[in-house]
């Protein structure tokens, strides 16, 4: 199969350069033999691609709820850019969502931390090391107040925020002895701009751009960037049926065409959109970035 996909053919030729195991052995590697094979890895040097359009050429990606919607589209973004890409997902769907060379889905419950730990060791152990990390898996649940929240509030902080932590905890050994190491944070209009009824939802994605930002700080010395992006009204998902996008639209009193655009541009959100942006941040043209946040909303007169 990677005949068909030159950056697999490259990444799993550096891995075994820098004294990976096979695929069939690879199990038995403990953590500290891992983190040895990826600094090996990095001293071989950046992997050398003449093609501009693809500037993640030879790296390992993660992106985490990549089952459909921005995860999706991300992954596939970095995959088209050069990157060997596992998505991960509690979706099972994953596994057919992310199917070719160089191109996977693995089923993940970001909650569960020893799960995370196993998916990461795992990709580590088959290509050799890590380079990017998109930290998109999240939940979103509106329409309750302050007083009402119960559990939902607890499954927003336990998926949006502390399996992010987690999510860190696991790959940061890895991505300080990656090749232009980078992190991206899906992050939210909700942070700069939150609404009624979302206080859970709100809060948790505010929390993880304050982690990100915390790690951008931590992780500086050792040239690995951490950046968050801050999508808002991302229509083009499995979560916005036909159905739900006009009753939403509804309670604007709008069109659901007019819905999708209510932004200073009139400018339609779509999860290829933020895709690019993810790539992009996570590329060269922003190597001298980290700490930042990103909006990609069409602009936003309570952000602005």
């Amino acid at each position: 199969m990677s005949g068909d996909c030159p950056q697999l053919e490259v990444v799993l030729s550096r891995a075994a350069e820098a004294g990976a195991l096979p695929a069939g052995q690879a199990a038995t590697q403990g953590r500290e033999t891992l983190l040895a094979v990826a600094e090996a890895r990095k001293a071989l040097g950046p992997i050398a691609c003449e093609d501009p359009g693809r500037p993640h050429f030879g790296k390992v990606a993660v992106v985490t709820g990549s089952a459909g919607g921005i995860g999706r589209a991300t992954a596939q973004r970095l995959h088209a850019d050069g990157a060997v890409v596992v998505g991960l997902d509690i979706n099972p769907a994953i596994t057919q969502a992310l199917d070719a060379p160089g191109l996977s889905g693995q089923v993940c419950d970001v909650t569960d931390e020893s799960a995370i730990q196993s998916a990461i060791e795992g990709i580590v152990a088959r290509y050799g090391g890590l380079d990017i990390v998109v930290a998109n898996a999240g939940i979103f649940r509106s329409g309750e107040m302050i007083d009402e929240l119960g559990e939902t509030w607890d499954r927003h902080i336990a998926i949006n925020l502390t399996a992010t932590q987690r999510l860190f905890k696991h790959t940061i050994p890895y991505l300080k002895h990656g090749l232009a190491a980078s992190i991206i944070v899906v992050g939210s209009r909700n942070v700069a701009a939150p609404g009624p009824g979302a206080s859970a939802y709100s809060v948790s994605k505010a929390g993880v751009t304050q982690l990100a930002r915390v790690a951008a700080l931590e992780l500086a010395p050792h040239r690995v960037r951490v950046n968050t992006i801050h999508p808002d009204a991302v229509f083009d998902t499995e979560l916005w049926t036909p159905e739900a996008l006009a009753k939403s639209a509804a309670r604007y009193g709008m069109s659901v065409e007019d819905y999708k655009t209510k932004n200073l541009l009139k400018h339609e959100i779509t999860s290829a959109q933020v895709a690019g942006m993810v790539s992009t941040v996570a590329g060269p043209v922003f190597a001298a970035t980290t700490g930042a946040q990103i909006p990609i909303d069409g602009g936003n007169d309570r952000v602005i």
